[in-house]
């Protein structure tokens, strides 16, 4: 009898241990499937962190784009600040002249004629560049804009408005370039009406 012959013992071991292979296998593969899940996971984590940086970079150069635009804007806006303010005393020199020059002489009328077509060319580039005089006479005080010289009670001027302008202001594209100097009017005191006394109540 030939003794390669399995008997059913053998045979029975040999299933055995093939059922304990593939239950080893199944659990390798179970665990394979468990570690997939888990990178799956870490991989979506990692993908969101990388969305969350991508999406605040995003708004970080849009917020950085923003701001260079509104610098530049401002930059346009606003260069002429210092250069418009040395102007301003050399305009006032001008209006005082002006004012100053009286008399009906022929060379008095030219001086006139000369500094008022000087003053309306200044008044042209600074309306051309966006500069705009403040001239608040009549007008209720802005502190904004204004800077009060001086309070006076003036008759018939209601209180806190200015009733004299000493010296124009100016704006640059809606931003102050000098406040404007004036007198503002107080609320006038009233005389207090004599009372008749106790004697002369009795």
């Amino acid at each position: 009898m030939s003794t390669d012959q399995e008997t059913p013992e053998s045979s029975l071991k040999t299933g055995s241990d093939a059922v304990e292979e593939s239950h080893t296998e199944l659990v390798e593969h179970e665990l394979t499937l468990e570690e997939l899940q888990q990178a799956l996971v870490q991989a979506e984590q990692k993908a969101q962190e990388n969305w969350d940086k991508a999406v605040r970079a995003q708004a970080e150069m849009e917020n950085l784009k923003r701001r260079t635009q509104k610098d530049l804007e401002d930059a346009h806006k606003f260069g002429l600040t210092n250069f418009a303010k040395e102007l301003l005393p050399v305009l006032d020199s001008l209006v005082l002249g002006l004012q100053a020059a009286t008399g009906d002489s022929e060379d008095v009328k030219k001086f006139r004629e000369g500094s008022e077509l000087t003053i309306k060319q200044f008044e042209s580039v600074f309306e051309k560049f966006k500069i705009e005089t403040i001239d608040p006479i009549g007008q209720p005080f802005n502190a904004e804009q204004h800077q009060a010289m001086a309070m006076q009670a003036v008759e018939g001027a209601e209180s806190n408005t200015v009733v004299n302008v000493f010296q124009k202001g100016y704006m640059l594209n809606g931003r102050l370039l000098r406040p404007a100097m004036v007198l503002v009017a107080k609320a006038v005191e009233k005389k207090p009406t004599d009372s008749p006394s106790i004697d002369e109540q009795a």
